[in-house]
C-alpha cells in the first residue's frame, strides 16, 4: 500500500478517527470512546502503509485480515472502513448503535463491509485470528507451487488489556506460537485503563514475558502515538519467518481529550458535550461534528491501491490457473464454500452402507465411520480434539496429525499432504473460536472434539459462531449418564437442553450408526450455521428402518404398532419420543406394551433443532394431535414440554458414579420403567 500523504500529516489523519469517534459517541449516547483514541495512530500506521485490502471488494480472497479483538473500540473500525471507502456512508457513523444501522455497538461479520469476525467478548477476537493466520497458512502449503504464491497474505489483530485478562487469550497465543504463525502479528493497546480504573491491582502479568515464552517475536516498548514508529515495527514483525509478532504500543486512552485522557471516564462513556470541545481545541480540530476535510478523505482513500492490489493477483491466480487448472478449481470452490460435485451421492452411499450393515457401535464410533467416508471426498474438512482424540474419535485415515517443523513450514508425508487433525491440547474454549476463526477465513470447514459436558467451556465461542453464521462442527462425545464411572463431573444433564437453546445452532444426538451419518450430512450442508453433534461412549443397537428419506427432517416415525405384531391399520395409542441412546430404550417399551395390548408408536427425534424447523403438515404426520406423547431422554426435561409431553422420562438431578447399567436402573432408564410411564399416561 502506499505511504501517508505529505500533504496531510499522520497525525491529522489520526485525529479524523479521533473526531469521528468521540462525535459518534456523543450522538449515540453510548460508546466507548476513549480505545479509537487511543489507537488512532496505530490505525494510520497499519492501515495506511501496511494493510493490503480492497475496499471496492471485501470479499477479495488474497486480501490481509484485520481484527478489532477490544471489540468495544468499535467506532475505530467503522472510521476506518469509511475513511478508506468501504460502502459505509457518514449517515451510518452517525446512526451508531442505533436500529438498524450498520455501525453496531460491537462490530458484527456479516453485518458492515470490510468487518472480518464479530468481536466484543473479549479474548476471542484475538483467538479468531490465530485460526485465520492458521488458515491461510494451511492453504498456502496445500495450494502454493514455486513461483505462484497465490495464497499469501497477513492477519493483524488490535487487542487490549481486556483481551489478556481473558483466559482465552492464553489458549491462543500458545497455540500460536507452537504452529510458527509468523504472519501473525498483534498489536497490543498497552493503556493500563478498564472499566474499573487503572489495572494495575488486578493486571501485573509481564505481557511481553508470557508471548516470549508462548514463542512469539516481541517488539518492546513502542510509542503507540508514533505512527512512525508503529509502521517500523510492523515492518520488523513482517520479516519474521518462524514466529508470530506482538507488538506493544503504549498509549494513552481517550488520546487528546485535556480531562478524560488516561481515566476510565475515557473508556465507556461520551466524553460530553464540552469536553469534545476541549479535545477539537487541544488537537486543533476545527471541524463541524461529522465532517471530513477532502484532502483528509483523499489521504486516507485506499479505493486505487486496492483495486491495484487484487488486479495484480488476479494476474497471479490466472497464470497459476493456467499452469495449475484443477488446483486453480479446487481453490475457488473451497473458498466459495461449496460442496464437491458427488456430494449427494455421497451422502446417499454413506447412509446406505449404514443400514445395510446395521452395526452396533458407540455413535462416537459411527461419526468417525461417517468421517472416514467424508474427509476422504472432502479436503476441506480440517479436524481436531482437545487433547481427547482416542475418545471422540475424530481423526480418520485421511487425516494425519497437523505437525510443523522447526522452519514454521507444514510436515507433509509421501504422497505430498500436510496434517489435517490438529491436537489443541486441553483448550475447549480456544479451540471452539479458532475454529470459528477458520471457517471466516475461508477454505475449511471446521470440526473438533471434546466430551458434552465440557462444552460449557466452549460455550461463548459456539454462541459466536451461531451468531456469525459460520459452518463449524462440535463434536461432543460421552453425552450422558451412559459414561459410567466418571461421575457426575463428567456426565451431562443439561447439556443437550441449554444447546438448545442457542439460536441458530442445530443440534443432533443420533441413535444409531444411520442417524449419525446423515446428522454429518446435514452439519456439513449447513452454510449459514454450527452444529453440535452429541455422541455415546456407550454401544447402541442399529434401529431397523423402512427407509431412510425422513431423517434428515430431524424426526421422524421409526416404527408403528404394525411393526412389533399389531395387524395393519391398527392405530397407536401413544406415541414414545426417543433421542440417542434412549431410541433402544423405547423401542423395547414399544415391545413390553404390545405385550400388554397397548399398540404405540415409536418417534426417534434426533434433531429437535431441524424437526422445528419442518411445516406444520410433517409435524403433524410425525406427532399425531390427540395422541398422548411421553419424551424420553437422558438429561434435562424441560425442553421437553414444548411438544405437548404428557410425561416425561428424563433427568433433572445429577448422576452419580457407577457402572453404566447400574446408573440405567437407579435412574430409571429401563424399558419396564418408560412402559409404566406410558401406561400411567393412558390411565389418567
Amino acid at each position: 500500500m502506499t505511504s501517508t500523504s505529505t500533504s496531510v500529516s499522520a497525525q491529522t489523519m489520526a485525529n479524523a478517527i479521533r473526531a469521528l469517534a468521540m462525535d459518534a459517541v456523543q450522538q449515540a449516547n453510548s460508546g466507548h470512546p476513549g480505545a479509537p483514541m487511543g489507537m488512532a495512530d496505530m490505525a494510520v500506521a497499519l492501515w495506511k502503509r501496511h494493510l493490503s485490502h480492497n475496499p471496492a471488494n471485501p470479499a477479495w480472497a488474497n486480501r490481509d485480515r484485520f481484527v478489532l479483538s477490544n471489540g468495544h473500540g468499535s467506532m475505530l473500525i467503522y472510521a476506518l472502513l469509511h475513511l478508506t471507502g468501504y460502502k459505509l456512508p457518514m449517515q451510518e457513523l452517525k446512526n451508531f448503535r442505533q436500529l438498524g444501522s450498520k455501525t453496531a455497538g460491537h462490530p458484527e461479520v456479516g453485518h458492515t463491509p470490510g468487518v472480518e469476525t464479530t468481536t466484543g467478548p473479549l479474548g476471542q477476537g484475538i483467538t479468531n485470528a490465530v485460526g485465520m493466520a492458521l488458515a491461510e497458512k494451511l492453504l498456502a502449503s496445500e495450494f502454493n507451487k514455486p513461483g505462484h504464491a497465490i495464497v499469501d497474505h497477513r492477519t493483524y489483530v488490535f487487542l487490549g488489556d481486556g483481551c489478556l485478562m481473558e483466559g482465552i487469550s492464553h489458549e491462543a497465543i500458545a497455540l500460536a506460537g507452537a504452529w510458527k504463525l509468523n504472519k501473525l502479528v498483534a498489536l497490543y493497546d498497552d493503556n493500563g485503563i478498564s472499566i474499573d480504573g487503572q489495572v494495575t491491582p488486578w493486571f501485573i502479568d509481564n505481557t511481553p514475558a508470557r508471548f516470549e515464552a508462548c514463542g512469539w517475536n516481541v517488539i518492546h516498548a513502542v510509542d503507540g502515538h508514533d505512527a512512525d514508529a508503529v509502521d517500523a515495527a510492523i515492518a520488523q514483525a513482517k520479516a519474521s519467518a518462524d514466529k508470530p509478532t506482538l507488538i506493544c504500543c503504549k498509549t494513552h486512552i481517550g488520546k487528546g481529550s485535556p480531562n478524560r485522557a488516561n481515566t476510565a471516564k475515557a473508556h465507556g462513556e461520551p466524553l460530553g458535550a464540552d469536553e469534545i470541545q476541549l479535545t477539537r481545541e487541544a488537537l486543533g480540530w476545527a471541524h463541524e461534528p461529522f465532517l471530513i476535510p477532502k484532502d483528509v478523505y483523499a489521504a486516507w482513500d485506499a479505493k486505487d491501491a486496492g483495486k491495484a492490489a487484487e488486479k495484480a493477483w488476479d494476474a497471479q491466480f490466472a497464470a497459476y490457473k493456467k499452469a495449475f487448472p484443477a488446483e486453480a478449481k479446487e481453490f475457488v470452490r473451497r473458498m466459495a464454500g461449496e460442496l464437491p460435485k458427488g456430494f449427494d451421492q455421497l451422502v446417499v452411499d454413506t447412509a446406505v452402507a449404514a443400514h445395510s450393515k446395521a452395526e452396533t457401535v458407540a455413535s462416537r464410533k459411527a461419526s468417525q465411520l461417517a468421517l472416514e467416508a467424508f474427509t476422504a471426498a472432502l479436503p476441506e474438512l480440517l479436524g481436531g480434539s482437545a487433547d481427547l482424540t482416542g475418545s471422540n474419535l475424530t481423526n480418520t485415515k485421511s487425516t494425519p496429525n497437523l505437525r510443523f517443523d522447526d522452519a514454521g513450514s507444514v510436515v507433509k508425508n509421501e504422497a505430498g499432504q500436510g496434517g489435517r487433525h490438529i491436537n489443541y491440547g486441553v483448550r475447549e474454549f480456544g479451540m471452539a473460536a479458532i475454529m470459528n476463526g477458520v471457517a471466516l477465513h475461508g477454505g475449511f470447514i471446521p470440526y473438533g472434539g471434546t466430551f458434552l459436558t465440557f462444552s460449557d467451556y466452549s460455550r461463548n465461542a459456539i454462541r459466536m459462531a451461531a451468531l456469525m453464521k459460520q459452518r463449524v462442527v462440535h463434536v461432543f462425545t460421552h453425552d450422558s449418564i451412559g459414561l459410567g464411572e466418571d461421575g457426575p463431573t463428567h456426565q451431562s444433564i443439561e447439556h443437550a437442553a441449554s444447546l438448545r437453546l442457542i439460536p441458530n445452532l442445530d443440534v443432533w444426538r443420533p441413535g444409531d450408526t444411520a442417524e449419525t451419518a446423515i446428522a454429518w450430512a446435514v452439519a456439513l450442508r449447513n452454510t449459514d450455521k454450527p452444529t453440535a453433534l452429541l455422541l455415546s461412549r456407550q454401544n447402541l443397537a442399529y434401529a431397523p428402518k423402512k427407509d431412510l428419506s425422513d431423517i434428515n427432517k430431524g424426526a421422524y416415525v421409526l416404527s408403528e404398532p404394525q411393526d412389533v405384531g399389531f395387524k395393519a391399520g391398527k392405530k397407536a395409542k401413544a406415541v414414545i419420543i426417543a433421542t440417542g441412546s434412549e431410541v433402544q430404550l423405547a423401542l423395547k417399551a414399544q415391545q413390553l406394551l404390545a405385550e400388554q395390548k397397548v399398540p404405540v408408536r415409536v418417534v426417534s427425534m434426533p434433531s429437535t433443532t431441524t424437526f422445528d424447523r419442518q411445516d406444520v403438515d410433517y409435524k403433524k404426520a410425525v406427532l399425531p394431535k390427540g395422541l398422548p406423547r411421553v419424551a424420553v431422554e437422558m438429561g434435562s426435561t424441560d425442553g421437553w414440554w414444548k411438544y405437548g409431553c404428557a410425561a416425561v422420562v428424563g433427568l433433572d438431578t445429577y448422576g452419580e458414579s457407577a457402572p453404566a447399567p447400574v446408573l440405567f436402573q437407579h435412574f430409571g432408564f429401563t424399558p419396564e420403567n418408560v412402559a409404566a410411564t406410558v401406561q400411567a399416561v393412558l390411565t389418567q
